[in-house]
């Protein structure tokens, strides 16, 4: 006689029994790790607080979206998005004439260096070489004022602020580092750190351009 082809329904139960627990461990791995997470999510500080609207060079901005800069299990800093009006896409924003902001509130310690230094990086992957050439001077700038801070700490606010003619002008605690630095084509540049193809983040882009 042929001996039974062996299935799931015909496995021995010592067989069973080891699928069963491996099938089980699975499971409360899953569950384990869902848990973790959402503990984490919870544990974690809200979204900082933005105004709905500031006054920039003279013109209202609404915030257009903001969320958190997460990198592996590190909250960076929270930022805010202002434009005179509303955008859904990298096209309608780069589009939309007027004065734009970034503001930012720090979650961690970081040092200035190394918050410039990221932003460096974030230029590099989501320009080509042409641009970052050309603005090399512009990128040197923009870290010299991040590298005169020793070290930012939770709560520190930093802004980044676009006025058409005169350039980027770069803000800590609400005061003025330097001279503007760079123009239209560079405040681009700095755009798509966080709206860029390799975005910073991508639930920061998303959450940024308001969704």
């Amino acid at each position: 006689m042929r001996a039974p082809r062996t299935t799931a329904r015909t496995l021995p139960p010592r067989l069973l029994s080891r699928r069963s627990v491996a099938l089980l461990a699975l499971a409360a791995a899953g569950s384990l790790l869902v848990g973790m997470q959402q503990a984490r999510a919870a544990d974690a500080p809200p979204l900082s607080k933005f105004e709905p609207a500031v006054q920039v060079a003279g013109s209202k901005l609404v915030l257009n979206g903001a969320g958190m800069r997460h990198k592996s299990s590190a909250r960076y800093y929270d930022v805010a998005l202002y434009t005179a009006s509303k955008v859904a896409t990298v096209e309608q924003l780069t589009a939309l004439a007027g004065p734009k902001l970034l503001s930012f509130v720090a979650q961690r310690d970081i040092t200035g260096t190394e918050l410039g230094r990221l932003f460096v990086k974030g230029l590099n992957q989501n320009s080509p070489s042409e641009l970052t050439q050309r603005h090399a001077s512009d990128m040197v700038r923009m870290s010299d004022v991040f590298s005169a801070r020793p070290k930012l700490v939770p709560g520190d606010t930093f802004a980044i602020e676009f006025n058409p003619g005169k350039g980027i002008v770069f803000y800590l605690d609400g005061k003025v580092q330097g001279a503007p630095v760079g123009d239209a084509e560079f405040f681009e540049m700095m755009l798509r750190i966080w709206l860029g193809s390799a975005p910073a983040d991508e639930a920061l882009k998303r959450a940024l351009l308001g969704g």
